[in-house]
């Protein structure tokens, strides 16, 4: 379809914008597929599969088994849980407000860096005995759903606002992937090698690696690359 936006949006003459409409399906087919020829686009889905990789696939699915591990009563560790996802709501609502005011970049590199840190320290907070295992639960239950606002914000300044819902629902399809492949992997190398240790190094070594990825994230927007129809549909549509 052609729309026109108001003068008060372009401060002139009305802008012309042309929007991909049609089955849905097809459309969301679409958008994945030119998605995938753009750096930002697998930038932004890869480090969001580290994402779900690092969080449901990982702790909300291991951590009680690992803490038991450790002589934590499984309720207790389900508390543990439960603490996470107290913080996790402030982290989440103060990330909301940063990702507005500064570099969506930089506060992504800050969140994985440290959720990674985070992970690998936690073999270790076991020894150390309420101070250390308090110490994780508040650092990583802020960053448990931080990395979401940034995220968003990028995908809708990249590829447009217009586009924002079906560019992240195929971000967040990563995400699901990563848990589910995290969720598997960690029970694997539990059975294989006998303690959860290894599973979260390796965890924490991929939050590292996605700290790095987002910070080559572009900054040219891709709205058109995504929204326009071919040749002769816009065409046909504008006659």
């Amino acid at each position: 379809t052609v729309e026109q936006e108001p003068l008060s949006h372009t401060g002139g003459q009305p802008k012309t914008v042309i929007h991909m409409t049609g089955n849905p399906f097809r459309v969301a087919l679409m958008t994945l597929v030119r998605g995938v020829q753009s750096r930002d686009f697998l930038l932004l889905c890869g480090s969001f599969f580290i994402c779900g990789a690092t969080t449901t696939g990982l702790v909300g699915t291991h951590l009680i088994p690992m803490s038991h591990e450790h002589g934590i009563p499984e309720v207790t560790a389900a508390n543990m849980l439960a603490l996470i996802g107290i913080f996790d709501l402030f982290g989440t609502m103060a990330s909301g407000w940063l990702s507005d005011r500064y570099n969506n970049r930089w506060l992504l590199f800050w969140y994985y860096g440290l959720r990674g840190l985070s992970l690998i320290f936690l073999p270790y907070a076991y020894g150390t005995g309420l101070f250390g295992l308090g110490l994780f639960v508040v650092f990583y239950g802020l960053d448990w759903v931080a990395t979401v606002p940034p995220t968003v914000r990028l995908a809708a300044d990249l590829f447009g606002k217009r586009n924002v819902g079906t560019v992240y629902a195929w971000i967040f399809a990563a995400h699901q992937l990563g848990a589910a492949t995290a969720a598997f992997g960690a029970g694997a190398l539990r059975t294989w090698l006998g303690d959860y240790q290894v599973s979260f190094m390796l965890a924490g070594g991929l939050a590292l690696l996605a700290a790095g990825m987002v910070l080559r994230i572009g900054h040219d927007p891709h709205g058109d690359f995504l929204a326009v129809q071919p040749a002769d549909t816009a065409i046909s549509a504008a006659d």
